[in-house]
């Protein structure tokens, strides 16, 4: 990759937290992963799924009077084992959301905090095998209860993977016409309840 605000502009690695904040705008397109910067490009197919299924588990949580905020890669980041990584969408307790925007502490929420993670799958991308190999045991070694991965080509279909005493526990991938129920833990726990083929819906 070249041209503005690739990983070129910085050097030649390995990088830090602070290479990856001097990037233009903030290094939103990248994660920094074992010191080395990561690009992580969506198509439109990829953000409306992810626009669409983040207003499902937001109107879920109000629904249950859980004090969560709802998460995007864009502007928000975790840190996990590797460095930063930005799920597409993900859930911490409201306090949480509170100290990174009102006090800006911390700038880079522990992934111990996020209840739950999730990735859409760019089909092909360089990040596939990451959503689908590498960040199941990254976001399993930081604690994080439930990490979903969202396929949304050819027809959406969510897997739920939960965390046990040996990492995660993947169900049965819910695909469209089904209905795909799971609850989250939080301070009010909350069931999120839809079927994949609103993930596409306009």
């Amino acid at each position: 990759m070249t041209g503005p605000g690739s990983a070129h502009d910085v050097g030649f690695g390995p990088y830090t937290v602070l290479d990856l904040h001097e990037l233009p705008e903030d290094g939103k397109g990248f994660e920094l992963e074992d010191g080395w910067l990561i690009e992580v490009a969506a198509g439109s197919r990829h953000t409306w799924a992810a626009r669409n299924l983040s207003r499902i588990i937001e109107a879920a949580a109000t629904r249950f009077g859980a004090a969560v905020t709802v998460c995007d890669g864009g502007e928000w980041e975790i840190n996990t084992p590797a460095g930063i990584r930005k799920p597409d969408i993900f859930v911490i307790p409201r306090e949480v959301a509170r100290a990174v925007i009102i006090d800006e502490s911390p700038k880079v929420i522990p992934g111990r905090e996020v209840l739950l993670a999730v990735e859409v799958v760019s089909p092909g991308g360089s990040s596939e095998r990451n959503d689908r190999v590498r960040k199941v045991g990254e976001y399993a070694a930081v604690g994080i209860s439930q990490y979903w991965i969202v396929d949304h080509h050819p027809s959406p279909r969510v897997q739920v993977l939960k965390l046990g005493e040996h990492g995660y526990t993947a169900t049965t991938a819910v695909i469209a016409g089904m209905t795909l129920t799971s609850e989250i833990e939080a301070d009010k726990s909350f069931e999120v309840s839809f079927d994949p083929a609103a993930l596409l819906e306009f």
